[in-house]
């Protein structure tokens, strides 16, 4: 356990921050899954509002700092695929 002050505030701060990442990571995660479930179920309309929500959480994910822009960018854009791949 760290003695000055200052780095007890920030193994505190940092906790929280991670604590916070970690939700929102799992929240992504979530519904990539939801995407991945409608995708393989075949079912396009449920596959389209999955993906309009996980394109909205992985956004907001990476305008946080959580994810950098280029994967935020690439999660969307291979969901998309995926969902563009079903046969209406």
């Amino acid at each position: 356990m760290a003695n000055i002050k200052s780095a007890k505030k920030r193994i505190i701060t940092n906790a929280k921050k991670a604590e916070a990442n970690k939700s929102v990571k799992s929240s992504v995660k979530t519904a990539v899954k939801k995407v991945n479930a409608a995708v393989e179920a075949k079912d396009r309309e449920a596959a389209a509002a999955a993906l309009k929500e996980a394109t909205s959480k992985i956004e907001s994910a990476a305008s946080k700092g959580v994810l950098k822009k280029n994967t935020a960018s690439r999660k969307v854009s291979r969901l998309s695929v995926s969902v563009n791949k079903i046969e209406a």
